[in-house]
């Protein structure tokens, strides 16, 4: 069946999964709907502690047995020792047949990517999956399907219902004994829970894995004794220093200061550029640098921003120090900076990813956005996005806030080079659509800016302000008579995995690759 933004998506998926196919991103606005249920083990006695000795003894204690689900967090970022320390002890209890609900897989966690190929783990729910698991998925080596949800769409799903949570593992910097869990304070800070926070309040057993014990009770909390079931010390949940890896770094490149450069002259010359406007940007070297020209005309023209949201960074907390931005509101943390931030600042505050993101909710921040600043792997003529499947088919990246941020924002700007290597960014089709068109209103490259044409107001207040403006087809032609147009990539016929839209919908599929090696 073709969905809205014009792919196949196969019967046999469709009844398989019991989705429907994306029909835009508004069609369940309103939609009413019944929220999950877990199961509560109550505590009356007053023995006054939930700790257990091992990982061994809680997994006994919670019924671990083939089929269940388990949840992970990825504040760790590549960091992160939790996950593949507690799925070496399934694994070594023998318990098969586990899907792994992950709000990120990342090159951290390639020591379990043999669980796949002896049926260990049968399924991933992730909003992405890099490293070796997402190259074992793309070869078919998992039994049973990826579904790749942005953050906003997995907290969906978990408080709809449409995924239940059996045991949800979170890494806490700091716990006490009863279960009060803390991001900062401890040997592995991270800063915010925010990820985690629905699998504690809807996961049918909750267990607190930490390094830092400290005396009850451990507040403020972002995690309560409420929702946590047991709580496990080990030696290690994290290796902080990571968090910051491969991210949040500024750039020299000639090329992505020209491209931050027509970010921001955009950015001023719309209408929402005003005192009190909200944004949100990433973390890659052209985000950063647009940020920073962006805070020079704030200063220069005397204005502030209202808050900012999502990721956080030094640059933006930088912002909030000077007093340009009022507020921050924080569901990840990128660096040591953003991690002091959040614990020190009064203004800078921790958030849900269902707060953030949800479109299931009575209203996330992202609906709130003025302007997001996103990156993709390719944009396509339609202004559709690819943030997730490589341009040789392997899954390599990550949907994160990218859907939620676009479909909330009133000005959703992608910034993206023309070419990566010698592979077009800019192509007539996606590989795999990630993000609907629909959402997309620009595009700015080394080679020009797009507008999407059904954004009239912003063509009509940006047309006489000395913008490199091109028609996105343009753009296109130019990577191509660069590049040459590419080979489409050879896939299989077996689905492999979904990209879910973010109301549950499928927006498109993800095949096998016919010919695939592992890089050493």
């Amino acid at each position: 069946m073709i969905n809205a933004v014009g792919r196949d998506i196969p019967e046999e998926i469709l009844k398989a999964t019991g989705k429907e196919v994306f029909q835009g991103t508004h069609h369940f606005d309103g939609f009413e709907y019944q929220t999950a249920s877990h199961k509560v083990k109550c505590v009356i006695n007053s023995n006054g502690s939930k700790l257990v000795d091992s990982i061994h003894d809680v997994l006994v204690k919670c019924g671990i047995k083939d089929g269940m689900t388990l949840s992970f967090h990825h504040h760790f970022r590549n960091g992160d020792k939790v996950l593949n320390m507690v799925m070496e002890e399934v694994h070594k209890m023998g318990i098969k047949n586990i899907t792994i609900c992950a709000s990120s897989l990342g090159s951290q966690n390639d020591p379990i990517v043999y669980m796949l190929d002896d049926g260990t783990i049968t399924e991933i729910q992730s909003s992405g999956v890099r490293g070796q698991i997402g190259k074992a998925i793309s070869e078919g080596r998992l039994q049973g399907l990826a579904i790749m949800r942005s953050h906003g769409a997995r907290s969906r799903a978990i408080e709809s219902g449409e995924t239940h949570i059996d045991i949800a593992f979170i890494g806490a910097p700091t716990a006490d004994e009863y279960g009060n869990l803390n991001a900062n304070g401890g040997k592995a800070d991270c800063g915010v829970l925010s990820y985690s926070a629905a699998d504690a309040m809807y996961a049918d057993r909750v267990v607190a894995i930490t390094d830092t014990l400290v005396p009850f009770p451990n507040l403020p909390a972002q995690i309560t004794q409420t929702y946590v079931d047991y709580v496990v010390k080990v030696d290690e949940i994290g290796d902080p220093t990571k968090i910051a890896t491969g991210a949040a770094k500024p750039t020299t490149d000639q090329r992505k200061l020209l491209m931050a450069k027509y970010c921001t002259d955009f950015v001023v010359a719309t209408p929402y550029f005003k005192e009190g406007f909200s944004y949100q940007t990433g973390v890659g070297g052209a985000s950063i640098a647009s940020t920073k020209f962006l805070a020079e005309i704030m200063r220069e023209k005397n204005i502030h921003m209202s808050f900012g949201v999502g990721g956080i960074a030094k640059p933006m907390c930088d912002l909030l120090e000077e007093g340009l931005i009022k507020t921050l509101v924080d569901t990840q943390d990128f660096d040591q900076d953003a991690i002091r931030s959040v614990a020190t600042n009064p203004n800078h505050h921790y958030i849900t990813a269902s707060e953030y993101a949800d479109p299931f909710n009575k209203g996330a921040y992202v609906n709130k956005l003025d302007f997001v600043i996103l990156a993709a792997l390719e944009v396509d003529t339609h202004f559709n996005c690819n943030v997730v499947v490589g341009s040789d088919g392997v899954i390599t990246g990550a949907q994160g806030g990218h859907p939620d941020t676009a479909a909330g924002a009133k000005c959703t700007i992608v910034i993206a080079p023309i070419m990566q290597g010698r592979i077009p960014t800019i192509c007539t089709d996606c590989t795999t659509v990630t993000t609907p068109g629909e959402d997309v209103d620009v595009v700015v490259t080394d080679y020009g800016i797009a507008i999407n044409p059904k954004r009239t107001d912003l063509i009509e207040a940006t047309k006489d302000k000395g913008l490199p403006l091109k028609t996105i087809e343009e753009l296109r032609d130019i990577a191509y008579s660069i590049t040459g147009e590419p080979e489409k990539v050879q896939f299989g016929d077996r689905v492999v995995g979904i990209i879910e839209g973010r109301d549950g919908t499928i927006m498109d599929v993800v095949r096998q690759i016919k010919k695939f090696e592992f890089s050493n």
